[in-house]
């Protein structure tokens, strides 16, 4: 019996769980993570509005797992041995005959009271942390920004700030109060959703303007306070900041010989394969891939990776090169609570579509109908 380890619980992982099961049923197949437990992260945007609860948005496994004949090992791994042939976790040791590894990503704390801003995508603590602050001010200014890891330029989750901005826009409006807020949004780089095509750029901006959105652009971030943001060009005063930092690897990734590249993440070729590894996969954040500067880190992405993955590694098992290699592609709705921005870019189109109603009930569906694949 051939014996495919997983690492995560994520996007990629669990996609990868699928494409191994419906091709063979015959795998054992053993998923390591903390806890059986996937979180919708895409629909912590709406916790501070109080349109989703963050029960809505963890699906327990068990039932998906079992359904899958999967294995689950608790426990946080800590490292590999045996070229990626044996997993090292806080419980005990785990042997494989192939290795996806979906662990995501790690983010980059390393400015100077960082500790002073709230990280969106850290999880769902997070999201409520910004819903209890927002409302218990009375009045003040909310700061909003990215950044992201200069020796990895896709290694970056700049969308959901872009959401969290509108979101909480239009939230303040709807509670009658926006006129005692003022909102900044901060980023290093002068064009802000670059990676998004340059239609998408203007598209923001011009949305900051219709919603009087303040922005500093273009300066390195220095720090932050308790009461303002810092940058090289310019500091500004914050009662709440929102930021999000670049990403690199997994802190267990030090403890393997796993290829990394300058930004910290492992290096994979254009089938998902760990470079120079035998039979060690990779997909989503974990992984730098080769392709475009643009190519995103989200979920989609995370979920074409895992597919080629899971295809490629059945091949090598039957003695086959990889063949499967996944499409580049970003695919998002920029939401605001009541409408949203369609944004669809591959290696030859770049589509932007104005915010409409109709594309914030299209992701809410989208969630619904995701979600329903692992809760039942």
């Amino acid at each position: 019996m051939r014996r495919i380890t997983i690492i995560g619980t994520g996007f990629a992982a669990l996609t990868a769980v699928r494409k191994l099961r419906a091709a063979d049923n015959s795998l054992k197949i053993t998923v390591i993570g903390p806890k059986a437990e996937f979180v919708y992260l895409p629909g912590m945007i709406w916790i501070p509005s109080r349109l989703r609860k963050p029960e809505d948005l963890v699906v327990p496994l068990d039932n998906f797992f079992r359904r899958m004949a999967v294995n689950f090992h608790a426990g946080e791994v800590t490292g590999l041995k045996q070229g990626g042939r044996t997993v090292v976790t806080s419980h005990g040791e785990l042997e494989n005959d192939g290795l996806i590894i979906a662990s995501g990503g790690r983010f980059i704390k390393k400015l100077p009271g960082i500790e002073h801003s709230i990280t969106p995508c850290e999880g769902l603590k997070a999201a409520v942390a910004i819903r209890d602050r927002l409302q218990a001010m009375e009045a003040g200014s909310i700061a909003i920004g990215f950044s992201g890891n200069p020796k990895e330029p896709s290694a970056m989750r700049g969308g959901p700030m872009f959401e969290f901005l509108f979101g909480i826009d239009r939230q303040l409006r709807k509670e009658k109060r926006r006129d005692r807020f003022k909102l900044v949004f901060f980023t290093p780089a002068a064009k802000p959703g670059a990676r998004l095509g340059p239609k998408a750029v203007k598209g923001l901006l011009d949305e900051m303007r219709r919603r009087d959105i303040e922005t500093r652009l273009g300066h390195k971030l220095k720090g932050f306070t308790a009461s303002k943001v810092m940058t090289e060009g310019e500091e500004f005063p914050a009662d709440l900041i929102l930021f999000m930092p670049g990403m690199t690897g997994n802190l267990w990734f030090d403890n393997t010989d796993l290829p990394r590249s300058e930004g910290g993440l492992l290096r994979a070729d254009r089938y998902s394969r760990v470079e120079g590894m035998d039979k060690v996969y990779v997909a989503g954040d974990s992984g730098s891939f080769p392709g475009p500067e643009w190519m995103p880190k989200q979920a989609h992405m995370a979920d074409l990776q895992a597919a080629a993955a899971a295809a490629n590694l059945l091949g090598e098992f039957d003695g086959k090169a990889p063949a499967a290699s996944f499409k580049v592609e970003l695919i998002c709705i920029v939401d605001s609570q009541d409408s949203g921005m369609l944004v669809v870019r591959t290696e030859k189109h770049s589509i932007v579509m104005p915010s409409m109603r109709v594309f914030h009930w299209l992701k809410r569906l989208f969630e619904n109908w995701y979600l329903r694949q692992y809760r039942y």
